[in-house]
């Protein structure tokens, strides 16, 4: 009984401290200023870095944790995001439960204590999937997904803010590597190609083609390959990845039952002042345009569903299927500045276009 009312008692106590800091605010860092920062990781920058990590990251995990408690359609009672709602509620004890960081040995713990959350919340994606199922389930085929505007609008601050603590978490940790690849500052790469990036990715994409279908249409690329800018290689990897996979699965469809040869993928790269601009053309027919709203929300897929509550959410769920793919490559797209448009034309195929800022000077968004 006496452990029950402890338990009832820290809870209590424990709302009331998320509440607090969920309303500090947050601060938001640029591309270049964790370019600048990082590149001498010195021991001192390390302890500045985790000083800050240790204030800033309870603040944007408490205002989740928030939100995840009163989300409208009674999606917060769904027991995939319960289970969310708790990986961010253990997160903040761990992180509160730290003590201040003084010397170089508590930012040596404090490091491990970081990777060890974003470990924990790896398979957060899928597991919001699996809840925004559960709802969807209960709801029946009478929901008009516009009404969903809510659900959709949570699950972009909640994805953007996800997106933000992972950078931010990677990029400390990945300072402290003693050998770390030429030209790259943790996550960041400052000569980093777009199109060798854009190969990468449509390799990869063109092999879960092959996979699934037996054969997959080619993908050629237009662009200078010996041009370079600094950005984060695995970010732009999963949006060139996702556009590319969402047209050869178009293609291979539109042509299933064709004697004619599948048209090709094609990638161009312009570098451009501001942005530098990725475009993804394909000839899979197009969406209608009824259809194109759509395409954003996290409520929609035209693959068969493989998240369901008996699967493992192992590390091979990939992003199809869901339906994530496009919304959330939109918003690692706005991480940074940029952006993420989709023009079709129905009958004949759709443009993508990848917007890409050069000058890393924004901030970033802070839902």
């Amino acid at each position: 009984m006496a452990a029950k009312k402890a338990c009832e008692m820290l809870s209590k106590s424990m709302i009331e401290e998320v509440q607090r800091w969920g309303c500090m605010k947050q601060t938001g860092v640029s591309l270049r200023y964790m370019m600048e920062f990082g590149s001498i990781p010195t021991e001192r920058n390390l302890l500045i870095s985790a000083q800050f990590l240790h204030k800033e990251l309870p603040i944007r995990i408490a205002r989740r944790a928030i939100e995840l408690e009163s989300l409208p359609y009674g999606l917060s009672e769904k027991p995939a995001v319960l289970k969310v709602r708790d990986w961010y509620l253990d997160s903040f004890r761990d992180m509160r439960s730290f003590p201040e960081i003084k010397d170089s040995h508590d930012e040596k713990d404090f490091t491990q204590m970081i990777k060890a959350i974003k470990v924990r919340h790896n398979n957060v994606v899928p597991m919001m999937a699996l809840g925004v199922q559960q709802l969807k389930k209960g709801l029946g085929p009478k929901i008009v997904y516009e009404d969903l505007d809510e659900i959709h609008q949570f699950l972009d601050r909640f994805y953007m803010s996800r997106i933000g603590i992972r950078m931010l978490i990677g990029q400390h940790v990945e300072l402290h590597n003693p050998n770390p690849p030429p030209h790259c500052v943790g996550y960041i790469h400052t000569k980093m190609s777009p199109v060798q990036v854009a190969r990468n990715a449509s390799e990869d994409a063109r092999a879960i083609c092959l996979r699934e279908y037996g054969s997959a249409p080619d993908v050629n690329i237009y662009g200078d390959p010996n041009f370079t800018f600094p950005y984060v290689p695995t970010h732009l990897h999963l949006m060139v990845y996702e556009l590319v996979k969402n047209s050869l699965r178009a293609v291979q469809e539109c042509y299933m039952d064709s004697d004619k040869v599948p048209p090709p993928i094609r990638i161009i790269v312009a570098d451009g002042i501001e942005d530098v601009t990725i475009k993804v053309s394909d000839e899979g027919g197009g969406i209608p345009r009824s259809g194109l709203p759509k395409i954003f929300t996290y409520l929609y897929s035209t693959a068969k569903n493989p998240v369901d509550e008996d699967s493992d959410l192992g590390e091979a769920v990939i992003m199809a299927g869901y339906g994530y793919g496009l919304p959330i490559s939109r918003l690692y797209a706005r991480y940074f500045g940029g952006d993420l448009q989709i023009i079709s034309m129905e009958g004949y195929g759709t443009d993508a276009y990848l917007h890409l800022s050069r000058l890393g000077d924004s901030q970033e968004p802070l839902p």
